[in-house]
């Protein structure tokens, strides 16, 4: 069938396969990026942190070096859907919005909020939860708040932002507002049953289409014309194969991207070997473990499964993700844990860390390393100083930069023993 005679709903189609194809698009560039997978546990846990300093009335007036500027900063860095993401929740003084740090009666309405989104199961219990809030009329606390939601409920709730919107209206023909929780819940509906009709060619994790609506809405997608119109189907094919041309000469940019994620790698690789060479079982992320190392994967030779002291911990989940962990060979203790953080954010290995530290009984843990690069640990610093990270500080987490790691590893392989030299070439947090 020509393209000129196809009707709306397979053009959309055509749209949905083209964006899924585009290298330099939001559908291979962030829905599939691993890193956007680890980041959920430890963002509905920051959130936790909110709720907790809420209730105990220590979340203070300001949002800077707030718990909420923690998890929204993580947000924020998740490529880019969400850059921006901080802009509703940054104190505007002339305004007074949002809401929620100065006035206390709000900001305890919204730590309910959250809390009664964390326990949710459902998505009319979501519903009902945003209606309670917005009940109160909380200025400046609008559906940028649903950017919080989706990383507890991936399934369940929209993100939201400007693009997000003129996509939805570009593609449905709707009229939503910025700004409106009911104009907000109109559109989840909306994209709700988007979803479902397109199911097949998306998934069932809500990130995926609004990634779609995004590039709509940011005009980098044009959306199919609504009308028989022939010349205006012609003119839209020709702009999607304008963005074919477009992604193709942006592949030098993701080949940068996958240098720094093989770098990523390459430290992970460093440290699997070194905890071997010291006599240890190691344990490589389970979404890496197959990655390309050398000649062969990055988790050959380690541990195909946790010891069963550790799956039985209620943070399980999360310190499967942990970037490398040395444990202790034909035992179950864990000796050292380390998190890669080479571009991505510190924030959600610190919480990974605290996982392990505070949510296991582990007894024989002798070091929690965060490995970066050498100019980030002034970023490194910056994050163990704000207050949802003070239990961590006390367990003795240190930075090992990149430098002292590759100037010693194979030195601290040939004649090392134990944790004594992995301690001298690292640096204390605390």
């Amino acid at each position: 069938m020509e393209a000129d005679s196809k009707p709306f709903d397979a053009l959309v189609r055509d749209l949905i396969v083209r964006w899924r194809e585009d290298a330099a698009g939001t559908y291979r560039t962030w829905f599939l990026w691993e890193e956007r997978l680890k980041n959920f546990r430890s963002i509905r846990r920051g959130l936790s942190v909110v709720v907790e300093e809420i209730d105990k009335r220590t979340f203070g007036t300001a949002y800077r070096e707030s718990s909420l500027e923690t998890v929204v900063h993580s947000i924020a860095e998740q490529r880019q859907m969400f850059r921006g993401a901080d802009h509703a929740f940054l104190w505007k003084p002339k305004l007074r919005i949002p809401d929620i740090y100065e006035n206390e009666a709000h900001q305890i309405s919204f730590g309910k909020f959250l809390d009664t989104c964390v326990c949710c199961s459902n998505g009319d219990e979501i519903v009902a939860a945003i209606q309670a809030l917005d009940a109160h009329k909380i200025k400046g606390l609008g559906p940028a708040a649903a950017n919080l939601l989706y990383f507890l409920h991936p399934t369940l709730v929209v993100p939201s932002n400007t693009a997000i919107v003129k996509g939805y209206n570009a593609l449905t023909g709707a009229k939503v507002k910025l700004g409106s929780w009911e104009a907000y819940l109109a559109m989840r509906e909306g994209v709700l049953r988007l979803n479902q009709q397109y199911r097949a060619l998306l998934s069932n994790d809500l990130g995926a289409i609004a990634g779609l609506l995004f590039e709509i809405g940011t005009e980098r997608y044009t959306a199919p014309p609504r009308d028989d119109d022939e010349n205006a189907k012609q003119a839209w094919e020709a702009d999607l194969q304008k963005v074919r041309a477009e992604s193709a000469a942006s592949q030098k940019r993701r080949v940068k991207a996958d240098e720094l994620d093989r770098t990523h790698t390459d430290i992970q690789g460093w440290l699997r070997d070194l905890g071997m060479a010291l006599g240890f079982d190691v344990w490589i992320a389970s979404n890496d473990q197959t990655r390309s190392y050398g000649d062969g994967k990055l988790g050959d030779h380690c541990l195909t499964r946790l010891p069963d002291s550790l799956t039985s911990e209620p943070g399980v989940e999360a310190i499967r993700l942990i970037d490398v962990l040395w444990i202790e060979r034909n035992g179950s203790g864990v000796i050292a844990a380390f998190e890669v953080e080479h571009t991505t954010s510190i924030y959600s290995g610190i919480v990974r860390m605290l996982d392990l530290a505070m949510g296991t009984s582990q007894t024989g843990l002798h070091g929690l390393f965060l490995v970066a690069p050498d100019d980030r640990e002034h970023e490194v610093r910056a994050q163990m100083r704000r207050p949802a990270f003070q239990h961590i500080g006390q367990r003795g987490i240190r930075y090992l930069p990149y430098s002292e790691l590759e100037k010693h590893r194979e030195t601290i392989a040939r004649f090392g023993e134990g944790m004594k030299a992995m301690l001298a070439i690292s640096h204390p947090l605390s």
